[in-house]
């Protein structure tokens, strides 16, 4: 089975493509033009594995949350392509792939995920790896670093930006954690391995149903909020 995954729910870009024996991946930081890079990005890598679209059994895709633009781009990319191809496609929580991140780079297995969400809050969540999969023990939330939902015990390993940017989550957290990596971010070929197995288990949608997983449902700010820096 050979997939392609899409994120740019940050201001990092990246597509992986491969399968069981593992995945190519292109990332690139994009800041604000991953409308401009993702396709290129998608074309050079089915070009340097002699492949397309049409020999791909499925397309993965940074489903959220994080940044609104960015899941709009990833989402309607994978859609678009999809519906060209007659892939079906899984939307995977960026969470989730930060935390599958850290179980290939240092055998994490409980692990909380934190990206800065604007306006004062943070996306979170904490997953554990039962030896097969990832189970959610907190769901994906928008919520100020005060109002977080922690784990009641330790052990844990911490990821993502979220903590470096508010003292008071990495405060509140600190008894919990063991060891951590605040640079990690959800990337493309870390998605494509939560995927996959979904796409063997018949999980996933058709191109015309997969929808963002936004969290927080506000999509704008204000003029005034914007004259202040606010961003989402």
């Amino acid at each position: 089975m050979q997939i392609l995954a899409l994120d740019a729910s940050t201001e990092w870009c990246s597509v992986a493509l491969g399968g069981e024996g593992g995945f190519e991946e292109c990332v690139e930081a994009a800041g604000q033009r991953h409308s401009e890079r993702m396709l290129p990005m998608v074309q050079s890598l089915l070009s340097s594995a002699g492949t397309s679209l049409s020999h791909l059994d499925g397309i993965a895709f940074g489903a959220g949350p994080g940044s609104f633009t960015g899941l709009r781009i990833a989402c309607g990319l994978a859609q678009g392509l999809g519906l060209g191809a007659n892939l079906r496609l899984v939307g995977v929580a960026t969470l989730a792939a930060m935390c599958e991140t850290a179980r290939q780079r240092y055998g994490a297995t409980r692990v909380m995920a934190a990206l800065d969400a604007r306006m004062q809050q943070v996306y979170f969540a904490a997953y554990e790896h039962d030896g097969e999969r990832w189970q959610e023990g907190i769901a994906p939330i928008a919520a100020a670093p005060e109002a977080v939902p922690l784990p009641s015990t330790g052990g844990w390993f911490s990821v993502g930006g979220g903590f470096s940017v508010y003292s008071a989550l990495r405060s509140r957290v600190a008894s919990s954690v063991v060891r951590s990596d605040d640079e990690i971010v959800p990337r493309a070929a870390a998605i494509a391995s939560l995927a996959l197995p979904r796409f063997a288990a018949g999980d996933s949608v058709s191109a015309r149903d997969a929808v963002p997983l936004y969290v927080r449902h506000r999509v704008a700010v204000t003029a005034k909020e914007r004259a202040a820096g606010a961003r989402l």
